[in-house]
């Protein structure tokens, strides 16, 4: 399947993104998640952003979705790792180009001993969007947010992929913090079955 820019509109793109996620990266069946809730299905997006159709796919979605005043976009390695890296690079194809960062789950313990990797890309108060792709609690979020504001940048909105609307949205609205997401679980399912109708 071919996916110049030019040939799919954001709908089309929607339902074909929500047709590989189904096939990828969604899996019924209980299981417990980072959390520590159960849930009656696993989302491991990293299988669909991994593919180089889902990467473009996904890099032009969440880029849709950065407000006009962020100037770059990062998130919690390895989850955001490739977001991270397909928004960037549809910003630059796009005509508005982002750099991005990753922040890491710890310090690297030599050198600077800094949690963020490519802030050299940024200014002291650049305003920046998070990427994640599944939201839960938003608990891990938030301990994001907090290390991103301590290195000086701040965060404007939280993009991500899926929201499994468990409570993630009005934490992190509760501290200021929008949640713009791709597909909620029912959107998923239903964007899937228009593309097999149409």
């Amino acid at each position: 399947m071919s996916c110049a820019s030019d040939q799919l509109d954001a709908g089309a793109m929607r339902g074909r993104l929500a047709s590989l996620l189904l096939e990828k990266s969604y899996r019924a069946g209980e299981v417990i998640l980072t959390s520590g809730r159960k849930s009656d299905y696993y989302f491991d997006c990293k299988q669909t952003a991994l593919l180089p159709e889902g990467a473009w796919l996904i890099g032009n979605l969440l880029f849709d979705l950065v407000p006009p005043d962020v100037v770059g976009v990062g998130g919690m390695t390895l989850g955001a790792d490739p977001l991270v890296s397909s928004v960037s690079l549809v910003s630059f194809l796009r005509g508005r180009p982002m750099p991005g960062f990753i922040v890491r789950k710890a310090p690297k313990g030599h050198g600077t001993n800094q949690f963020l990797e490519g802030l050299a890309n940024f200014n002291s108060g650049d305003r920046v969007a998070l990427l994640e792709d599944v939201v839960t609690t938003g608990g891990t979020l938030l301990t994001v947010i907090d290390r991103v504001q301590e290195a000086g940048l701040t965060v404007a909105a939280v993009l991500t992929v899926l929201d499994r609307r468990e409570g993630g949205a009005e934490r992190l609205a509760e501290r200021g913090f929008p949640l713009l997401s791709v597909f909620t679980r029912d959107a998923l399912l239903d964007a899937a079955d228009q593309q097999t109708t149409s």
